[in-house]
């Protein structure tokens, strides 16, 4: 029972908690990006450069037996622009927490001394010597 226990511990920790909803909401964010890459950004390059769709881009390799073997590099390209725009999207995300976190970390100044405190702390520094 110990074991269970502390699998409970570990689990209902907010750490754990946490990262499961991040991969939760990221894995959702991805395919944002994935529709937004594939619909909107892709077909538009498509179109100018010559109407080619680039999901469908492929290399045969006749074998002479059966169905060819397709290299399709044209997935490739689409995944190495989903990339491209995920990591330029998570950069600007991230750069904006920066600023946030930049700004609610200021150094704040200390609080002016009322001159009761100032007399109390001479009286307090003179009983002292």
């Amino acid at each position: 029972m110990k074991l269970i226990e502390e699998f409970k511990a570990f689990a209902m920790r907010g750490n754990v908690i946490d990262l499961a909803l991040a991969v939760i909401i990221g894995t959702a964010f991805g395919k944002i990006v994935s529709s937004l890459v594939e619909d909107i950004i892709m077909p538009p390059i498509g179109f100018l450069i010559g109407g080619v769709n680039f999901s469908d881009l492929a290399f045969s390799l006749q074998t002479g037996i059966g169905a060819p073997v397709l290299i399709k590099y044209g997935v490739f390209i689409q995944a190495l622009f989903d990339f491209l725009i995920i990591a330029f999207v998570l950069f600007m995300a991230l750069r904006v927490l920066n600023k946030l976190q930049k700004t609610k970390e200021a150094p704040v100044e200390a609080p002016k001394k009322s001159d009761e405190l100032v007399v109390l702390e001479q009286i307090r520094d003179s009983l002292k010597k």
